[in-house]
């Protein structure tokens, strides 16, 4: 399913809607407002983008969601009462983590507008590329104020994605763009995966290393790649990877991808020329980018004249 949406005014058909889609859970009407009721959920490949608006108080307690789920206030607020912290509370413009993923959650939506991005804490694993014990968020809050902006900036750009009508959900962009969300929470939100690298990192960061990592990358440019994927055909730690892009090439490997990836959309436009019938946005969405604005950016920058000059040449 592409999408779903909820309209209701009746307290226990929200119930048994928050039931089926999200968890087990007990409500109630915490003011004397009406229990009106809007939920919107996008699909974006392994992410739930949810946008919901509650015109009362909705009191809640909820078992484990087993789910990283991000919350993102736009009016009213969410008081949450942490099962490991105490209470805390969001207000408009605030993004965080809701609850983590194996604890019960409970408290008060004070008739809010919110948005819930919801995907499984795995997809943290396969972008951080940390073997051993699972990646954790080990806070409730962004690192600081400009993450914060970073993150909510990133969250309403994919629910754009999800909620393009020629967006294909299962193509190369949804898992790209799943990656993006998982990486940019990585770098927001406290968690342990912010060890540096070890001795043995240091010793395999190797000229070879990104031989066998570049070869690896130029052989599966339309699949949907994790730094582990490469790591593993690198036969290194994704440290060590990151470790030797950065001492060899300037860049990290995933970087290194997306240049690869901008260069096929290049030929491929230069292929195309005029009258062929294809557009540079299709084209493009092939091989991942789906912002048109960030990708013709990226595009003039590397190539020094716009996509659609390129395409029209």
């Amino acid at each position: 399913m592409r999408n779903l949406t909820f309209d209701s005014t009746n307290l226990s058909e929200t119930e048994e809607f928050l039931n089926r889609n999200y968890t087990s859970m007990r409500i109630g009407n915490d003011s004397q407002s009406a229990p009106e009721a809007h939920v919107r959920r996008d699909m974006l490949g392994p992410v739930h983008l949810d946008r919901l608006h509650l015109g009362f108080d909705m009191a809640y307690d909820a078992d484990p969601l087993h789910k990283i789920c991000l919350v993102s206030v736009v009016t009213g607020a969410i008081e949450e009462n942490y099962h490991d912290t105490g209470p805390d509370t969001f207000l408009p413009g605030q993004t965080g983590l809701l609850t983590p993923p194996e604890l019960p959650y409970s408290g008060v939506i004070r008739s809010a507008r919110y948005d819930i991005t919801l995907f499984d804490p795995a997809l943290l694993d396969r972008v951080a590329g940390r073997g051993g014990e699972p990646v954790r968020l080990i806070g409730h809050r962004p690192l600081d104020d400009n993450a914060n902006r970073r993150l909510t900036a990133v969250i309403k750009h994919l629910q754009q994605i999800a909620a393009a009508p020629e967006f294909p959900a299962d193509s190369l962009v949804a898992g790209t763009a799943a990656d993006y969300l998982a990486a940019t929470v990585l770098a927001t939100m406290p968690n342990s995966a912010l060890a540096g690298p070890t001795a043995t990192d240091r010793r395999d960061a190797r000229p070879d290393t990104v031989r066998r990592a570049v070869a690896y990358l130029e052989t599966h440019l339309r699949e949907d790649i994790a730094l582990a994927d490469v790591a593993a055909a690198a036969f290194v730690t994704p440290r060590a990877l990151q470790l030797a892009f950065r001492k060899h090439l300037d860049t990290t490997p995933l970087q290194y991808l997306q240049q690869l990836r901008l260069h096929a959309v290049h030929e491929q436009l230069v292929a195309a020329g005029p009258g062929s019938g294809r557009t540079v946005a299709a084209i493009a969405r092939q091989w991942g980018f789906a912002h048109a604005g960030r990708f013709a950016l990226a595009y003039r920058r590397h190539y020094g004249r716009s996509p659609s000059d390129t395409l029209r040449s």
